[in-house]
């Protein structure tokens, strides 16, 4: 009777403590919406009130921050456990999983992660901020993949294609030159610390080359945000968006080979040439490996109901992430090149009702990520248990990443500039400098690891330069256009009238819209029209029905890329102007006069009127076959 009895008290304080967990759940997740919500009504007010100097994201990071300093102190303990942990010892080190024989019932308790000795008693204990620190994994397999897709979705083409030499030039090379240069510089503070006996724990070379690659990822939403709002140069949004894309791409791919890098012989920290040369390697495999499933599986749709299609659209994306993933590859590289493709390809293939949907959607996928992660990083600074800060290591980290931004910029800038026949100056090169701003990718890379003592100074240094570069270089964005005399697309296109493309872009749009749009789309010209007669049968395989029938043009930009003399023309109120310099005006002052002041004047008495009215551009839609 009192094994009944027994039984019956110990069922009861389990759904107690289940239903006490629930609501604990149910109030973490609705701190995180209310401060979304308080993050979005704060926005608009902003926005009425035309407020700049500080973006979105910094916004979401101070609620963030006042939120998680009245979990961290204003809330008490909550934890059941207040007796000392009882203590065992494993030959093998912590394993995930442990089964413990109570009273001969079997119970599984999974691994949390270490405990500081210090916090044991308090932190830790507070169920509230236990349950606050999210898995890594969320924020990777749940959290990324929007903001990465909707980046890749939403990409400018025909600026992006027009400087893509220069993008590759600085995501690639310069993201190498930074991790690099950071890391060497580490590694002397580290080597500094040590001998002040500043360093507690083991903190190698590798650990260092591991948070130059995170740290460079560069994410200049902020500033990208207001040259959006005051329409900032085009070429210059094309370089810092461009480069801020690939460059989250490289960043990972070059962690995980550093992480990858495993020498023969006892000590696996020390330079070995074999081993460098597989990282390597495996750097290419994996990023050809991650591009070549992005690309194919972007260009797989269904055409059939608006639901429906949006629905696959979006699973598509979404599955391109976690097969890439699960196959050993980077899902942020694949899910990049899947929304490129898929806004190059699948989006003509869409009824119109579901390019609607899928745009609508992913932007506000997008815009909750974003908002979530940055808020998350105010709420981390207090709830994260194991924080190691390091004044040396944090101010040395914001010299090196000054540094290796620096010798990023300016040196590739000279060399990109002698194979540019438009160079990009002096002015933009300082605004690029300006504009390295550390996010979302830095932040998500660093919390994914935290079990060492290194990563968590890493995750500590990383989360201090994302608040001191989101707050005082975003906000010091719109001073500093002005300083550097950047003036707005609008009033530069008035002396700036004739766009040139490179030729291998003249021949790479040549064989796409004659050759791979009719095969993966239902428009473009079929087939039969652009191969020789002999491929006849051929062409009438590949070519959709749909493309006999659908008449109208592609949906798409890609013919902005090909401009000549004449093609261009700029309209303006009543002032148009076309790119051989002639202009046409429907006003009573269209009849004589110097063009340029008439531009100018416009532009001037009517600047108030930009964001409501804008500036058409008008391009032919030909073909330059």
């Amino acid at each position: 009777m009192d094994i009944i009895y027994d039984g019956g008290m110990e069922e009861l304080a389990t759904e107690k403590e289940a239903e006490e967990s629930h609501r604990q759940d149910s109030v973490n997740l609705l701190t995180f919406i209310l401060l979304l919500t308080l993050t979005i009504l704060t926005i608009w007010l902003f926005k009425h009130r035309r407020v700049r100097f500080l973006h979105e994201t910094g916004l979401a990071m101070i609620y963030g921050l006042l939120v998680g300093v009245i979990l961290r102190y204003g809330i008490p303990s909550t934890s059941y456990h207040n007796k000392t942990p009882p203590s065992c010892t494993l030959q093998e080190g912590p394993v995930s999983t442990v089964l413990l024989n109570v009273s001969g019932k079997f119970f599984e308790y999974t691994l949390k992660g270490e405990i500081n000795l210090k916090e044991i008693h308090s932190v830790e204990q507070n169920d509230m901020l236990r349950k606050l620190t999210f898995d890594p994994e969320v924020f990777f397999n749940i959290l990324l993949p929007p903001i990465i897709f909707h980046a890749g979705y939403s990409l400018k083409k025909r600026h992006f294609f027009r400087n893509l030499g220069s993008i590759i030039t600085y995501a690639f090379l310069g993201t190498a030159i930074s991790c690099f240069v950071i890391g060497n510089l580490m590694y002397g503070v580290v080597k500094l610390m040590q001998v002040l006996g500043q360093l507690t724990d083991k903190f190698y070379y590798t650990d260092c080359l591991f948070f130059g690659a995170i740290i460079s990822a560069t994410d200049p939403v902020t500033v990208l945000a207001i040259f959006n709002e005051l329409h900032a140069d085009g070429d210059l949004y094309a370089l810092l968006f461009g480069e801020s894309v690939m460059n989250d791409a490289v960043a990972i791919v070059l962690s995980s080979s550093i992480v990858a890098y495993q020498p023969s012989g006892a000590n696996t920290h020390t330079f070995d040439a074999s081993a460098f040369f597989k990282s390597v390697g495996i750097f290419l495999g994996i990023f050809s490996g991650s591009f070549a499933m992005g690309a194919v599986i972007g260009v797989v749709t269904l055409h059939c109901f608006p639901l429906l299609e949006t629905a696959l659209f979006f699973l598509m994306s979404w599955s391109t992430f976690l097969l890439a993933e699960a196959c050993g590859f980077t899902g942020v590289v694949a899910v990049l090149f899947c929304g490129i493709t898929q806004a190059h390809y699948t989006y003509n293939n869409l009824s119109e009702e579901s390019t609607k949907r899928t745009k609508q959607l992913f932007e506000v996928l997008h815009f909750l990520a974003e908002n979530f992660i940055f808020s998350y990083m105010g709420l981390a600074l207090f709830t994260f248990q194991n924080h190691v800060f390091s004044p040396i290591f944090i101010f040395g980290a914001f010299i090196a990443i000054f540094i290796g931004r620096a010798l990023n910029i300016y040196p590739l800038s000279f060399l990109i500039n002698l194979g540019r026949r438009h160079k990009i100056r002096g002015n933009f090169q300082h605004m690029m400098m300006f504009a390295g701003l550390r996010g979302a990718m830095a932040f998500a890379l660093a919390i994914r690891d935290t079990a060492t003592y290194a990563r968590q100074m890493m995750f500590t240094t990383t989360l201090l330069i994302v608040f001191f570069t989101v707050w005082v270089f975003g906000g010091g964005t719109t001073p500093m256009l002005s300083w550097l005399h950047i003036r707005s697309e609008f009033k530069r296109l008035n002396r700036k009238t004739k766009q040139e493309s490179a030729w291998l872009f003249r021949l790479w749009y040549t064989f796409d819209h004659n050759y791979l749009k009719p095969i993966l789309t239902h428009s473009g010209p079929p087939l039969t029209s652009t191969l020789p007669a002999c491929c006849g049968p051929l062409a009438r395989c590949l070519t959709s029905p749909q493309a006999y029938e659908n008449h109208e043009p592609l949906r798409d930009n890609d013919s902005d890329l090909i401009l000549n003399e004449g093609d261009l023309t700029l309209t303006y109120g009543d002032t148009a102007i076309t790119a051989n310099g002639a202009s046409s005006s429907s006003g009573p002052e269209g009849s004589g006069g110097n063009w340029e002041d008439a531009l100018e004047r416009e532009l001037d008495t009517r600047e108030h009127e930009l964001l409501s009215r804008g500036t058409r551009l008008v391009f032919p839609m030909e073909d330059h076959a």
